[in-house]
């Protein structure tokens, strides 16, 4: 399939209803308004294709950059590729779940992920952690770095409270996946749940949501869930 194609066929897919929850979410013109689960089949045909990838993330239209980020090829991006998708990732349902998501099925994701935690950028850093969450919930404990995760809970449980707003939800998220798929250090992400407590992400427009890491852990523990891992982290 083409660029053109594609894009006439997600255009078919848009549906006004979805539309106006991804705009409510922070996405803007130009998009369709098409599921994720919509995209399935033509993701099937044209499974992976850097080039067109291409073509469609730099198109704006958010509802192909998230296609984009299904199709795409992680391993042949670079560092630079990476840090230009997110330079165009202009709200966190891009950031964080196209391009942090992309990057964690890559072999550069957590030095390129470090980097962005460190940025100091709101959307950079919640990509940064994303990409983190979506690494420990899909790939064996023994690719990481115990001490390593140790200091990013420490990091957490010293910053989320100042943090940007959307890196608090990101935040948030990591001490939950740690808590849940990552069991060496289980223990530590509930006592880290504990000592933040509950956090206050502000939003424009919309009632505050307030963030507690420690239910999800719990009620993964009571389901024996700890320990779970993704088979696909991409549709």
């Amino acid at each position: 399939m083409d660029f053109e194609t594609v894009m006439q066929e997600l255009e078919t897919l848009g549906k006004e209803r979805m539309k106006k929850i991804y705009l409510s979410n922070g996405a803007r013109e130009p998009l369709f308004g098409v599921a994720t689960g919509a995209m399935k089949p033509m993701a099937k045909k044209i499974k992976i294709d850097q080039e067109l990838a291409e073509k469609l993330y730099a198109t704006g239209n958010y509802d192909a950059m998230y296609f984009a980020g299904i199709i795409a090829d992680p391993k042949a991006m670079t560092a630079e590729d990476y840090g230009r998708w997110l330079d165009s990732a202009y709200f966190y349902m891009i950031s964080d779940y196209v391009v942090a998501v992309t990057l964690s099925e890559s072999d550069i994701a957590q030095e390129v992920a470090d980097r962005w935690i460190a940025s100091g950028e709101e959307l950079r850093m919640s990509a940064g952690w994303s990409c983190y969450c979506w690494l420990l919930g899909s790939r064996k404990d023994e690719e990481f770095s115990e001490d390593k995760l140790s200091g990013m809970l420490d990091l957490v449980k010293a910053t989320i409270h100042d943090a940007p707003e959307r890196t608090k939800s990101a935040m948030n998220n990591f001490i939950e996946t740690v808590g849940v798929s990552y069991k060496p250090l289980t223990e530590k992400a509930l006592e880290t749940a504990a000592q933040v407590g509950t956090v206050e992400m502000k939003r424009e427009g919309k009632k505050s949501s307030f963030l507690n890491a420690a239910p999800a852990m719990e009620k993964a523990m009571e389901r024996d869930r700890l320990g779970f891992k993704r088979k696909y982290v991409r549709c």
